[in-house]
């Protein structure tokens, strides 16, 4: 790379060159759900394009308007029609005469716990929880707060919210009482529907001490949660205090003696569905609201296209936890109104051994897996043997998920987990678009590793200047979304100046859309996404990417996950400083050799050798773990805090705080200096 610093039209660099190449299966090519036909069809009648994904859902009125964007950038999609999403996902099926169809495998994580629910009992249990919810006061529009583990009880609330139209607003069971009070405040939550505990590596970790808690905060604001429906799920001691006759409720006293009999209501398509709480907020959350006619058919469109679904045979897995947007849109509402056989498993994924994830494709012949990169890196951190004792033969879609897949880690998913022949759908979108923006489509486009490759039919997207300019092939910018798509947010709850300044302020003489990725095209006209733009760093006036100095560390075969951070430098403005997690193999070879700096020094030439000398980390840490939401997402600003020598910030949310004190007393020792 030149020495000069790049002009402001390539906001954005990214060096890394990607040769490899995968076409579709010969099979899946010739029986896929789109051709690439879909893609001109979309662009000459968008509008037309995505009315007719909306006929996969039922109406009870039709719509008489696809779009009214005449007040961006509040939209209206389906205008004046009607539907019920929880009909949608469940009854219908039933009608249809596939209620013995297994609707959820589910595997709770202690072994041999097990149910499948068939779309009938699913119908039996929402309807039951309808009326339960409905006898504690709730109404249409009334919203509800969900504090649960994964177990179909969750995804039976949610369903059961949405069939008397109360606005749900689910919240990750790993959050503090804080966190879960924020938001109970911030919509003014009526009911919290709860579980006494869950299991997670297993023990059982109480949940309803933090709902508690979180009521009583969010009381001290002035708002009042009136009742909290609990699941008795784990048996643990609710402790002293920990019951409360006026405000707690039983689920197994409530919902299980409900009718089982419930007609659901239809709500206009632009009825809000769910309040979703961007993670990672600071101050006052940021609830991110989506309707119902629009989200539900991004939604079931989405995960028909992508997966390539084929509902009769397919049997699909997302290992999101429906805390998340991906839990919402591929676990319940997609997969549901598409009548999909599904796993859902409540655990995490070496519990109670490293295999679980492995033993449960096998067991019940999953077609469809979709996961998270930081997963599928853990695994490559622990070898091939463990998945090669498993078959995984019956897999032949592979979907990735929550950040950008460096190229490696998306070539041992492929040809460790696929066998070397299931492609990869690499997937961008967000909390805020709903449901997937950018993926290869299987059968369609060819993959290519560490590639989100093009919009999805019926989705316009650019990478663009500071100034709006399209930076064309070979360039990097700004990823902007430039037309309106039906899942889109509506709003920030209770905030539109909000929404409007945060998404789109930066674009708004365009209308464009911009939540503050970066990207970039590559020769072929490929979109990489770079992670956020914040996460980029100034190296002598040179804009870097984390993601993809990351990729190059990943890319050696001693590196089993890398985060990157830049950091104050006197010389440079911002240093590149590394934090690397070695494969099981290499860390024990170098702790036996004693050649800890050896690997260092070997990581920066690669680095300099894959990247140029611009890129060179001056540090490298070799770390145990990296700090980690339990989501999956690296915490890169409590990084950056011991790179910059700070004290490090709030560690809350991580899914092991402890983590962070190994880091520090391994910088502080001088651990992984070079």
């Amino acid at each position: 790379m030149s020495d000069q610093s790049p002009t402001t039209e390539q906001t954005l660099s990214n060096l890394l060159k990607e040769d490899r190449r995968f076409e579709p299966p010969a099979e899946l090519a010739a029986n896929a759900n789109l051709t690439a036909e879909a893609y001109e069809r979309a662009a000459s009648d968008r509008e037309g394009f995505w009315a007719e994904q909306a006929q996969r859902l039922t109406w009870t009125e039709p719509w008489t308007q696809v779009l009214d964007w005449s007040d961006p950038p509040f939209a209206k999609w389906f205008v004046g029609g009607k539907l019920n999403a929880a009909y949608n996902c469940v009854d219908r099926h039933v009608e249809a005469g596939r209620g013995d169809k297994v609707a959820l495998h589910f595997v709770g994580e202690p072994v041999d716990d097990t149910r499948d629910i068939t779309y009938a009992e699913l119908q039996s249990l929402v309807s039951q929880a309808a009326n339960a919810l409905t006898d504690l006061g709730v109404d249409a529009g009334d919203r509800v707060a969900i504090y649960m583990p994964m177990i179909p009880e969750a995804v039976v609330a949610m369903l059961a919210c949405a069939r008397l139209g109360a606005p749900h607003t689910v919240v990750f069971g790993g959050f503090s009482a804080d966190a879960l009070a924020s938001r109970l405040e911030d919509c003014q939550a009526k009911v919290v529907v709860t579980a006494d505990g869950g299991y997670r590596r297993g023990s059982a970790s109480a949940l309803k001490p933090a709902v508690d808690e979180a009521r009583e905060k969010a009381a001290a604001q002035g708002h009042d949660v009136e009742k909290v429906l609990v699941v008795r799920r784990t048996g643990q001691d609710l402790g002293e205090g920990g019951w409360d006759d006026a405000v707690d409720v039983w689920w197994h006293d409530v919902v299980d003696s409900a009718s089982t009999e419930h007609t659901p209501e239809a709500f206009d398509a632009e009825h809000p569905l769910y309040v979703m709480y961007t993670s990672g907020t600071t101050g006052k959350p940021k609830g991110i609201l989506h309707t119902t006619g629009g989200y539900l058919t991004g939604s079931a469109y989405t995960h028909w296209a992508v997966f390539d679904l084929k509902p009769e045979t397919d049997v699909y897995w997302c290992t999101a936890d429906i805390g998340w947007v991906t839990g919402h849109s591929y676990i319940v509402y997609g997969p549901l109104a598409n009548g999909v056989t599904q796993v859902l498993y409540e655990g995490t994924p070496d519990s109670p051994e490293r295999g679980r994830w492995w033993d449960i494709i096998e067991k019940y012949g999953v077609t469809l897996f979709y996961t998270a990169p930081t997963a599928i890196r853990s695994f490559m951190k622990q070898g091939r043997e463990i998945p090669d004792q498993r078959d995984l033969s019956t897999l032949r879609i592979l979907g990735s998920v929550g950040e950008p897949i460096n190229p490696e880690a998306y070539v041992w998913y492929r040809e460790v987990i696929g066998g070397g022949k299931t492609p990869v759908v690499d997937t961008w979108w967000q909390t805020e678009t709903g449901s997937i923006m950018i993926s290869p489509l299987p059968g369609v486009t060819h993959g290519k590793p560490g590639s989100a490759m093009i919009p999805i039919p019926g989705v316009s997207a650019d990478v663009v200047t500071e100034e709006g300019v399209s930076v064309g092939n070979g360039a990097g910018g700004y990823l902007v979304l430039t037309e309106p798509w039906p899942s889109m947010l509506r709003t920030i709850w209770g905030d539109d100046e909000r929404f409007k300044e945060t998404y789109w302020s930066k674009y708004s003489e365009q209308g464009w859309y911009f939540a503050g990725d970066g990207a970039k095209l590559d020769d072929d006209g490929d979109l990489w996404v770079l992670g956020r733009v914040d996460d980029v760093m100034n190296v002598s006036g040179h804009r870097l990417s984390t993601t993809e100095i990351e990729s190059a560390l990943v890319s050696h075969p001693a590196v089993a996950e890398a985060a990157v951070v830049g950091a104050k430098d006197e010389d440079t403005g911002q240093a590149v400083c590394a934090f690397v997690i070695l494969r099981e193999s290499a860390a024990s070879q170098a702790d036996d050799d004693g050649e800890g700096d050896d690997i260092v020094k070997s990581l920066r030439l690669h680095v300099r050798k894959e990247i140029g000398p611009i890129a060179t980390p001056r540090q490298i840490m070799i770390v145990p773990e990296l700090p980690k939401t339990r989501s999956g997402k690296i915490m890169r600003r409590l990084l950056r805090d011991v790179a910059e020598h700070r004290e490090v910030g709030d560690v809350t949310t991580l899914a092991d705080s402890s983590v962070m004190e190994l880091i520090s007393a391994g910088v502080s020792s001088g651990k992984g200096e070079d």
